[in-house]
């Protein structure tokens, strides 16, 4: 796919990850219930992940729910746990038009049995397609995967499946939700906080982190574009010395 002209002529990160922030003060400022400001984020995911994947991006990562969003009040909850089906309505078309894959990250054990067969349901409809990977991060939260994943190498270990001095930071990494996706280069969060919210801290090592006071639903194509532009300013050492230049081929 041809590279956006605004873009031309700079590096564009394989992986995105951006926090959907702002939704219930977005709503709040137009005197609107909550959860109308998370249907416009939802709708906003759409929009974000087809100007993602004209850009050539090859990984979008999404933290639409997190594992700590369950203490919200009910009527909130309840809202947020009609998305998927939502989502699988209103989307597979335009996904199928840009051939986007999408996956889900997180646990499955907390959610209702619609919801899971409809998370397996995309994710098989879409296995084969080979554009950008739109990667959902639902009732997700990083610290419960990073131990998820601990208790997986252990029990390898206990298996005599894996080695206790094979154990390195790529070998942890094949235990993570992310596994297949490329590292991760940038992470954004919209709406003026400025934390990571116990969202992807292990692939955030060495991600570029770039926040801006836009609401999520009114984050746009262009704060897209200025986060990209902002990205290919940054020198990435990756913890060494300065270099002149740098690719991500």
């Amino acid at each position: 796919m041809k590279k956006l002209r605004s873009l031309e002529n700079l590096v564009i990160p394989k992986h995105i990850a951006i926090i959907l922030d702002g939704n219930g003060r977005w709503a709040k400022k137009r005197h609107m219930p909550r959860t109308y400001g998370h249907q416009k984020g939802v709708e906003n995911i759409r929009a974000i992940t087809i100007a993602a994947s004209k850009m050539g991006v090859k990984a979008l990562s999404v933290y639409a729910f997190s594992t700590e969003n369950w203490t919200r009040p009910k009527e909130e909850v309840n809202f947020l746990m009609k998305l998927p089906s939502e989502f699988e309505k209103k989307f597979k078309d335009d996904f199928s038009k840009y051939d986007i894959k999408v996956i889900f990250s997180g646990r499955k054990t907390e959610l209702s049995k619609e919801n899971l067969e409809i998370l397996e349901r995309i994710t098989k409809n879409t296995k084969d397609r080979l554009g950008l990977v739109l990667n959902i991060c639902f009732d997700y939260g990083s610290q419960k995967e990073i131990i998820e994943a601990v208790k997986r190498v252990s029990q390898d270990v206990m298996e005599n499946l894996v080695k206790i001095e094979e154990i390195t930071e790529k070998n942890i990494e094949q235990y993570l939700y992310t596994k297949d996706l490329p590292t991760l280069d940038l992470l954004i969060r919209p709406s003026g906080e400025v934390r990571l919210s116990n969202f992807l801290l292990w692939q955030a090592a060495y991600a570029e982190l770039y926040f801006c006071k836009t609401y999520w639903p009114d984050f746009s194509q262009k704060e897209l574009e200025k986060a990209i532009i902002d990205f290919n300013k940054r020198e990435r050492r990756f913890g060494g010395l300065k270099e002149k230049k740098w690719n991500n081929e």
